[in-house]
């Protein structure tokens, strides 16, 4: 029993120290295509295109995350509500309208810059 609650503890502490850091990865992004509009995500709530969210494997729920393009540096800031990506190489899945503010659409994949937002 106190090695599961240990266990959890360190779990927590790492969790909370890996978000309260300046997290910042280089990669991949792609976007949902449209046959995922409505259906649930990890976090519970429906995906919505028109909505600026995305996917990471490990980032908390509710986690903004400022996404650059790295081709013409234009950013968008998004809210972490589902897991993924689950395409090797790739590092984070846009919501549509993310994608679109990013003019990444066309290319459907992009390399990207993520930053995780401190809280204000």
């Amino acid at each position: 029993m106190m090695q599961r609650f240990f266990s959890l503890l360190m779990f927590l502490l790492v969790v909370f120290v890996a978000v309260d850091a300046q997290h910042t990865e280089k990669g991949k992004a792609s976007y949902y295509s449209d046959h995922f509009e409505g259906k649930k995500t990890a976090s519970g709530e429906a995906y919505q295109a028109i909505l600026l969210t995305a996917a990471h494997r490990t980032l908390p729920f509710g986690t903004k995350v400022k996404v650059t393009n790295l081709k013409n540096s234009k950013s968008v800031v998004v809210r972490i509500n589902d897991r993924g990506p689950f395409s090797m190489g790739r590092i984070i899945d846009l919501s549509k309208s993310a994608m679109e503010t990013l003019d990444g659409i066309n290319d459907g994949v992009i390399d990207v810059e993520i930053e995780v937002q401190k809280e204000q």
